[in-house]
């Protein structure tokens, strides 16, 4: 029998479907006049609410119960994959960003001309290396494309970089990690635990609309940026979680796609976001442009709430990389299946560039615990990929 959080996310989802089926009709318009002063008001309610801790830039706050939470955290995505996937014969998936569009190689090139202060780790010296891109949808389970949209992610596995990683299970990779909005699904782990156990529930509409507990501001922000996508190529996706960059800098990554325009939404086929991506890349080539974003005041631009945007009008982007796609073939199983077997973190990164705030503390254990189930379950192996593969 079901619940009231379950009639509530079940009336929210069919909602949400016939509004991305009309999406593609008045969006342009939508995104033109009325995204700006919606988000605008919406961030204005959350900054009232930010509170000043006496932290300088950089430095973080880490409470002492930010080790049970995120433990709790890892627990409850873990019952969710035992629950959806073992002895189901169902091959096991991320908990989140779950479907895979495409996995595609591709080059992560260094800008030549940075300013001294930001030659510093991965961004040295102007090297190119070679790099997984994946694509992905949200979650938590694998659908139609059209029921699986909304806020796409991204991520980047750079390879052959030397050095000492955080973390050691991979020896040669840095990971990048983003969405196609500039705030997170949740301000924190503490809320963050509570999306959990609504998924777990089958009820993660009720995260954001319960009355008692309610997460208005986060759903708006989330509900603006969750257009019906043409293409994942043409997005710009947003790290929403400060790192460190350097000694004491801390920073946003944003990537950009350099396009002229966007597509039509196509035929909604069950993958036609795959189907997309396929099209572009058998034509040409991708470029992103990777941008920093530097941390000017530690009020107005929080490292532990991932809920409010950084003004550009206060920090302006700065260009540190390029990733080129080159045109390929990437849809066949083996490719699938070996994105799928792939571990990426965060914490798959130098020194130099630690993650920070407490999702990106927490990130390191549950991403380490999820993909340790999902590859127990699948019985496969963690592997660290050199980009030298061959799929057939």
């Amino acid at each position: 029998m079901k619940t009231l959080p379950q009639w509530i996310h079940q009336g929210a989802t069919l909602a949400a479907g016939i509004v991305r089926r009309l999406d593609p009709y008045y969006r342009d318009n939508f995104d033109r006049y009325l995204l700006p002063p919606i988000e605008t008001l919406a961030q204005a309610v959350i900054r009232a609410r930010l509170r000043d801790e006496g932290l300088s830039l950089g430095q973080e706050l880490v409470r002492n119960d930010e080790e049970q939470t995120t433990n709790d955290i890892a627990d409850t995505m873990n019952r969710f994959l035992i629950k959806h996937y073992r002895n189901t014969g169902k091959v096991a998936e991320r908990a989140g960003n779950t479907k895979t569009y495409g996995l595609l190689k591709a080059n992560f090139n260094i800008e030549p001309d940075l300013p001294r202060e930001l030659k510093i780790g991965l961004f040295k010296q102007p090297k190119s290396f070679p790099a997984y891109v994946r694509f992905a949808g949200p979650g938590p389970l694998v659908t139609r494309d059209i029921d699986n949209n909304g806020i796409l992610s991204i991520g980047i596995k750079v390879m052959g970089v030397p050095g000492r990683k955080l973390l050691d299970d991979e020896k040669a990779t840095h990971d990048f990690l983003g969405i196609s909005s500039p705030t997170f699904t949740t301000p924190n782990i503490y809320e963050n635990l509570k999306l959990q156990q609504a998924i777990e529930k089958d009820a993660p509409a009720w995260y954001f609309l319960n009355p008692l507990d309610s997460h208005y501001l986060d759903g708006v922000m989330q509900g603006l940026y969750a257009r019906t996508h043409a293409n994942p190529l043409e997005l710009t996706y947003y790290s929403c979680v400060p790192y460190r960059y350097g000694s004491n800098r801390a920073v946003k990554y944003v990537y950009r796609p350099r396009i002229s325009g966007k597509s039509k939404v196509g035929k909604l086929t069950e993958n036609y976001l795959r189907e997309a991506m396929v099209a572009t890349l058998a034509q040409k080539n991708m470029v992103f442009d990777m941008f920093i974003q530097i941390q000017v005041d530690p009020v107005s631009m929080p490292l532990e709430n991932a809920s409010v945007v950084w003004s550009e009008r206060s920090s302006p982007l700065i260009r540190v990389a390029t990733i080129e796609i080159p045109r390929q073939t990437f849809d066949s199983a083996a490719q699938l299946a070996f994105a799928r077997n792939l571990t990426f973190n965060p914490w798959h990164a130098l020194a130099e560039h630690r993650p920070l705030g407490n999702q990106n503390r927490a990130r390191k254990h549950i991403y380490q615990a999820t993909s340790k189930m999902r590859q127990g379950i699948n019985k496969e192996q963690h592997i660290e990929p050199t980009g030298d593969e061959v799929f057939i």
